[in-house]
């Protein structure tokens, strides 16, 4: 009887559960040895990581902390950015005057200025000042959470998630990484061995904002949504609404694993025993200098090398006229109604478009076109700038869903090479292209057409 009571149990245990309990009996075993076996002198210091991972791994309080820890992140590179952001820009600006004066020196024609000058130096230059300051700081911050020993236990609370949507837990990690460069976290969803779900990892992974999205996501909510506050609660009604949108960002990605596991990449989750290491006190100046110089410089020199010849072409595109418009502005003629569908206009469409190869140069494209100047632009200071953008007929709206776009569009061009190294299929790098698109076409349109329904602007 005792036999067939242990057989008719062992049927009911799913395989999860019973994996479940295997790895559980596994580990108090191996913690009983260790309690028989050693004694401990400093017994505070060896319960610390079992204390800790009681609230940060904790069902209530786990996912409370993430989302603190990651609006304690972001606060701190908007607060921190802002000032060497402004100062770079500066310097490059006042910069910008001694090369121009050489090419007046050098008589060389304006076709060379333009080119060198006003698209290739401002183009570049914008990125640089966009990108470092965030960089510098976003980067140190998160090694250090990393060194700490906390990334794990994030990979452990989403783990349940990824179960459920059936992708792997391990996509955690690679998302996390997408938060600093999009094109780096698809090499490493090597680290997920099944291609299944290596494949759900790759073709979500967009929906995480990375570093060349800070800058036009940091800006448009700092004008639009934090507008009537001022100094640090100004910071943080960013924050909060930068959180906001990246916690969106997440969402999306869980339902479109979900989607994609339920259709195109068909199959049951991989299972995997993620092994905590225990809490250990950061190297702050090694972790430091490596994430600032070593993680800050290549993503910068990547962005500089793709927006270089973007920025180029977008002088080419405003100079080159047809009759007695630019070859711009018959683009951005030409998707005024679509963008006017999903509230925003045919400057930013073509902005994203002629953005594809870096996700950086798409602001000052807008501003360039904005202000019909022939070259990327940068303006005196942030009232400027939202004057500029009300002046266009802007709205909270218009921000709210610009900032969404972003999110939600195709990959830059650097992250679409990789998914093709990486898959060597054609098909999938499409996939990659047309899913977000999609959805970034989706979500605005639904916003735009429910907020004029009501009547709410």
């Amino acid at each position: 009887m005792e036999m067939e009571q242990l057989y008719k149990e062992a049927q009911t245990l799913s395989t999860a559960k019973l994996r479940d309990d295997i790895v559980q009996q596994l580990y108090e075993r191996s913690h009983q040895l260790c309690r028989e076996g050693i004694t401990y002198t400093k017994s505070k210091r060896d319960t610390r990581t079992e204390k800790l991972d009681a609230f940060l791994t904790s069902p209530i309080f786990g996912f409370p902390i993430m989302i603190a820890i990651l609006g304690l992140i972001f606060y701190i590179t908007i607060a921190g950015a802002n000032v060497p952001s402004s100062m770079l820009a500066e310097f490059f600006g006042s910069l910008e005057k001694y090369i121009t004066s050489v090419f007046t020196y050098l008589n060389a024609p304006d076709w060379l200025n333009g080119i060198l000058v006003l698209g290739l130096y401002r183009g570049t230059t914008w990125v640089i000042s966009v990108m470092l300051p965030p960089m510098a700081i976003f980067f140190p911050t998160f090694a250090l959470l990393e060194n700490y020993g906390y990334l794990p236990r994030v990979a452990f609370n989403l783990d349940r998630i990824f179960k459920k949507v059936g992708a792997h837990g391990k996509q955690s990690l690679t998302m996390a990484m997408g938060f600093g460069c999009n094109a780096a976290a698809v090499i490493s969803t090597r680290i997920i061995e099944s291609p299944r779900e290596r494949m759900l990892a790759i073709l979500t992974n967009n929906f995480v904002p990375c570093n060349g999205r800070w800058g036009t996501l940091i800006v448009l909510a700092s004008l639009f949504m934090a507008a009537n506050f001022t100094n640090g609660v100004k910071s943080l009604v960013t924050t909060g609404v930068i959180v906001g949108i990246v916690l969106f960002g997440i969402l999306v990605t869980f339902f479109v694993s979900w989607a994609l596991s339920k259709t195109a990449l068909r199959g049951i989750p991989t299972h995997y025993t993620l092994e905590l290491p225990p809490y250990r006190r950061p190297k702050i100046f090694d972790t430091v200098i490596r994430s600032s110089v070593t993680k800050s410089w290549s993503v910068l020199v990547r962005a500089v090398k793709v927006a270089a010849p973007a920025a180029i072409l977008t002088w080419v595109f405003a100079n080159i006229y047809i009759g007695d418009t630019s070859i711009l502005m018959h683009a951005v003629n030409f998707l005024d109604p679509f963008g006017k569908l999903l509230g925003l206009d045919g400057y930013i469409m073509m902005a994203f478009i002629l953005g594809l190869p870096a996700n950086e140069i798409v602001f000052p494209i807008l501003l360039m076109g904005y202000l019909s100047t022939g070259a990327l632009t940068e303006v005196d200071s942030m009232t400027d700038l939202r004057n500029i953008l009300v002046n266009h007929g802007w709205t909270w709206l218009t921000a709210l869903n610009m900032m969404l776009f972003s999110l939600l569009h195709y990959p830059c061009g650097t992250t679409l090479i990789n998914i093709y190294k990486e898959t060597k299929s054609i098909k999938w790098t499409f996939v990659s292209f047309a899913i977000p698109t999609v959805i970034a076409i989706i979500v605005p349109l639904v916003i735009t057409q429910t907020v004029k329904y009501l009547g709410l602007i």
